[in-house]
């Protein structure tokens, strides 16, 4: 799908985070002033592909927004133009858990305002883009329905209505995807949300009824109405799911039933803990289960382990790509340092880049030493990747032999 099988993900989340305040994760990080350098560095590393968010509630200002209409483009012409400039493919994320102000994803007129969004923004992008376009309609729809509609911790702050959102954003995609292919015909859909894996506590086997509903079914419901398997009555189908995007983290697998952090989150299972699945393993129970092709859209590590952690995904990405597995590229996000949702004060050290100065994030940045040396010892991907690609099956279906090691 892209020239380079890895991609730079920039961190483009929006919305109001667990104490109500309002963040913007493109600003807070200086990639909206620095979009044209960040590029540029891109493409002299050789990374010719990458996530970036339109941020929905800066485009739709609501009706007759200073006389003019509903959409407000100047936020997003810059990146389109500097992606022409630097001939960098982009995967365009539409809804990164922001939303227009006074909407309620879980109103019955959310899908509709969301897919006339996604046609504004389908002709928007089409126009300035030269061959196919790549959209993601809705992030993380799990993850947001567990985090704003189950716990609270963000927008729209609810409880106990995680299953309703759930179906909500699944409607809105769906809507949202029609009203895409309507407007840029031909456009390719990377539907995005975490991979994740739970293992059963030593010594609980009552358990394992739970762990496994959660692995075998929970996991994997927004994919599933999405291409029609559940709910089917939603309108969804396999086309509609299209690429499907794994997000995939050192943090997504964990013991079930343990108590989960102040943000939600589950303290991890060790890297040395026998009931780990290897990243391949992950993927291939997906490719078992849609077919097609599939990418891995967010992965990273923290700090020091940020090197590591690429090896990793790299020598799993290789063994899935000898077999002839549709896995169509790695997306490494954030590629900049970022400061956390729930406290900007505190900086996450993930990215290739680091700022200098987190008060100046505009300004220097740090180079991730040992994750550019990583990469650059793996660049031998996009060699294989294209040799996949030449004499793979075109419905992204398995191979009977696979790639000889180089």
């Amino acid at each position: 799908m892209f020239r380079s099988f890895f991609l730079a993900g920039f961190e483009g989340s929006t919305g109001y985070n667990r104490h109500g305040h309002w963040f913007d994760q493109v600003v807070a990080t200086g990639h909206d002033k620095t979009v044209d350098e960040d590029y540029r560095q891109l493409s002299a590393l050789g990374l010719h592909g990458a996530r970036e968010t339109i941020r929905w509630p800066l485009v739709d200002r609501g009706k007759g927004y200073r006389g003019t209409g509903r959409y407000d483009f100047s936020t997003v012409e810059p990146f389109v133009e500097a992606a022409r400039r630097h001939g960098v493919e982009v995967i365009w994320d539409l809804f990164h858990y922001g939303y227009p102000q006074g909407l309620d994803p879980l109103g019955k007129d959310f899908p509709g305002r969301f897919a006339d969004y996604c046609y504004a923004i389908g002709r928007y992008v089409a126009e300035r883009t030269e061959g196919v376009c790549a959209f993601t309609p809705v992030n993380e729809p799990s993850f947001m329905a567990y985090a704003g509609g189950e716990k609270g911790l963000f927008a729209p702050h609810v409880t106990g209505r995680g299953w309703d959102l759930k179906v909500a954003l699944a409607r809105a995609a769906i809507e949202g995807i029609d009203a895409l292919w309507a407007a840029c015909p031909g456009a390719r859909m990377v539907n995005v949300d975490p991979l994740c894996r739970v293992a059963c506590p030593p010594g609980r086997p009552q358990l394992k009824d739970e762990v496994r509903d959660f692995n075998e079914r929970l996991v994997f419901q927004s994919w599933d109405m999405l291409c029609g398997t559940l709910l089917p009555e939603l309108g969804g189908s396999r086309a509609h799911l299209d690429v499907v995007g794994i997000n995939y983290y050192w943090t997504n697998q964990w013991e079930w039933g343990g108590l989960a952090r102040e943000d939600g989150v589950n303290p991890p299972l060790a890297d040395d803990d026998l009931r780990r699945w290897s990243l391949g393993d992950l993927v291939r129970s997906v490719s078992d289960r849609y077919g097609g092709e599939m990418m891995i859209t967010e992965t990273s590590h923290i700090g020091d382990n940020r090197g590591r952690w690429l090896h990793e995904v790299a020598k799993e990405s290789e063994a899935l790509l000898r077999e002839r597995i549709p896995i169509r590229g790695v997306c490494l996000y954030p590629i900049l340092g970022m400061p956390e949702w729930h406290d900007p004060d505190i900086w996450t050290p993930m990215g290739l880049w680091d700022p200098v100065c987190h008060r100046d994030p505009c300004g220097e940045r740090l180079i991730c030493g040992p994750m550019l040396e990583a990469l650059q010892s793996v660049r031998h991907l996009d060699r294989l990747h294209h040799a996949v690609l030449s004499g793979a099956d075109r419905n992204g279906r398995r191979a009977s032999r696979p790639v000889a090691a180089e």
